[in-house]
C-alpha cells in the first residue's frame, strides 16, 4: 500500500489494542507500570527494551499522539508537553548552554518574548531580534556563540509570514538549529521541515484540541535533538497527561475538515472587513493585499482561522467593538470551534509599552479574531453589527 494520507494517518495512527481490541484506542490513566521479573526491570531501565516505565517519561497515549504530529509533519521523533509554552521554554532550555546566543523573530508569542528578556538572561543565554520583514539582516546578527533561530509564522497577534526556505538556507548555511513555533498553521496547513526546520514546536491547546478543551504541547523533529529534550524533560517534569494527550489524539482526527472550514469562514470574513468603512489593515495570508501573499501561497496550504484587522478609533474603538459582539466570544484563547475576539492593546499585551506594541504591529485598535466554524453569515452579521 503506498503512503496513506494525512487524513488517513490521522485516523489509522493507533497504539496496540489489548486484549479487548477495541476499535478507539482505550485511555491509560497510570502513574507506573510494573515488570516480570528484575531482569526486565533492569533492562528497561537501562534503556537496552523499551518500553513504558513511568508516566512522567511516556505513556500509551502520549506515545500515540507523538507518533501522529511527527508523521504529520515528516519528523523522526517527539515529546508531549503539558502545555505549549512548556514545549517553547524545554527545548530550548535543554539545547542551550551559557553563553549561548538565540536570534529570533521580534513577533513572538509574549511569554516567548519574556523567555528571551527576563529568564534566559539569568542563565547568561542571549538573543538578537529581527523583523519579520528584514530576514535579510539574519546573518549580520549571527554572532561565533549563535546555536538557534526561532521563529513563527504566522505570527501572533499581526499574522505577518516569515519565508521558511530563507531561514532554512541560513541555518543550513552556519550550522544552526532551526526552531519554528507552528501553532498558526498546524501540520496541516505547513510543514517547516521540508524547508530546512530541525524542530517543529505546536500548542496543542489551540486548533489541535480545537475545542477549547485541554492544555497541550508537542516538539517534533531531528531524533537526536528529540533525544537532548527527552532527557531534560524526563528529569524537568513538564509532560503531558494521558488523558489530555488521548483527547488531543482524538482531535487530530478531524484537524484537516476542521481546517479546510475554518480557512472557509476566515478568508469569507477577512474579505468582507476589506470592505468596511470602519477597518483598514487586514491581514490574512490567503488576501492578495497582505504584503507576505506570495509566501504565504508558497509554503501554506490554507490561509488558516486567524485575522487581524486594525479598527478606526484607537483603544477606544477597540474595547467599544469587543464590548458589542454577541455571537462572538470575548476570550485570550483561540483556534476553538467558536469564534473569538481579543483587543489586544487593552488586555494580553497591555503591559508592553506603546513603543514595544508598535514594533510588533500592535496598534491600539488592532483586534485579532479566531475564526470558528459557526455559519460563516452568522458570524459575519455579529462582526458587522458590532463595528456599527
Amino acid at each position: 500500500m503506498s503512503t496513506p494520507h494525512f487524513e488517513t494517518e490521522a485516523i489509522r495512527t493507533q497504539i496496540e489494542r489489548s486484549q479487548f481490541l477495541e476499535h478507539s484506542s482505550p485511555l491509560y490513566l497510570t502513574s507506573s507500570y510494573i515488570f516480570e521479573d528484575a531482569e526486565d526491570m533492569r533492562a528497561s531501565f537501562s534503556e537496552e527494551k523499551e518500553r513504558n516505565i513511568y508516566s512522567r517519561f511516556s505513556n500509551p497515549n502520549t506515545s500515540e499522539f507523538v507518533e501522529k504530529i511527527a508523521k504529520m509533519e515528516g519528523a523522526e521523533a517527539g515529546y508531549a508537553f503539558a502545555t505549549g509554552m512548556s514545549a517553547v521554554f524545554s527545548s530550548l532550555a535543554a539545547l542551550l548552554n551559557s553563553g549561548d546566543h538565540v536570534i529570533s523573530s521580534r513577533s513572538v508569542f509574549g511569554s516567548t518574548h519574556a523567555l528571551f528578556t527576563k529568564f534566559f538572561p539569568k542563565w547568561n543565554i542571549s538573543h538578537s531580534y529581527f523583523k519579520v520583514n528584514e530576514v535579510e539582516k539574519i546573518e549580520s546578527l549571527i554572532k561565533p556563540e549563535t546555536k538557534i533561530i526561532f521563529a513563527e509564522t504566522p505570527t501572533n497577534p499581526g499574522v505577518d509570514i516569515i519565508d521558511l526556505e530563507i531561514l532554512g538556507e541560513i541555518a543550513k548555511k552556519h550550522n544552526l538549529i532551526l526552531v519554528i513555533d507552528n501553532c498558526f498553521a498546524t501540520p496541516y496547513i505547513q510543514n517547516p521541515i521540508k524547508y530546512g526546520a530541525h524542530l517543529v514546536i505546536h500548542s496543542a491547546t489551540k486548533l489541535i484540541d480545537g475545542q477549547g478543551r485541554v492544555l497541550g504541547g508537542v516538539t517534533v523533529g531531528n531524533s537526536d535533538l528529540i533525544r537532548e529534550i527527552y532527557l531534560f524533560s524526563r528529569n524537568t517534569g513538564p509532560a503531558l497527561s494521558p488523558f489530555n494527550a488521548w483527547i488531543l489524539s482524538k482531535s487530530l482526527e478531524t484537524l484537516a475538515v476542521r481546517l479546510e472550514k475554518h480557512s472557509e469562514n476566515a478568508l469569507k470574513l477577512a474579505e468582507f472587513l476589506e470592505t468596511h468603512p470602519n477597518v483598514q489593515n487586514v491581514k490574512y495570508p490567503f488576501l492578495k493585499s497582505h504584503p507576505q501573499y506570495e509566501i504565504a501561497k508558497k509554503q501554506m496550504r490554507l490561509g488558516g482561522n486567524i485575522i487581524s484587522f486594525e479598527i478606526k478609533g484607537g483603544i477606544d474603538a477597540g474595547r467599544k467593538f469587543v464590548n458589542a459582539v454577541q455571537l462572538c466570544s470575548r476570550s485570550a484563547n483561540l483556534g476553538d470551534t467558536r469564534s473569538i475576539v481579543t483587543h489586544p492593546a487593552s488586555t494580553t499585551h497591555s503591559k508592553l509599552s506603546e513603543e514595544d506594541r508598535l514594533e510588533v504591529g500592535i496598534t491600539d485598535g488592532l483586534i485579532r479574531t479566531s475564526v470558528g466554524l459557526e455559519h460563516i453569515d452568522d458570524i459575519i452579521a455579529d462582526i458587522k453589527q458590532a463595528l456599527s
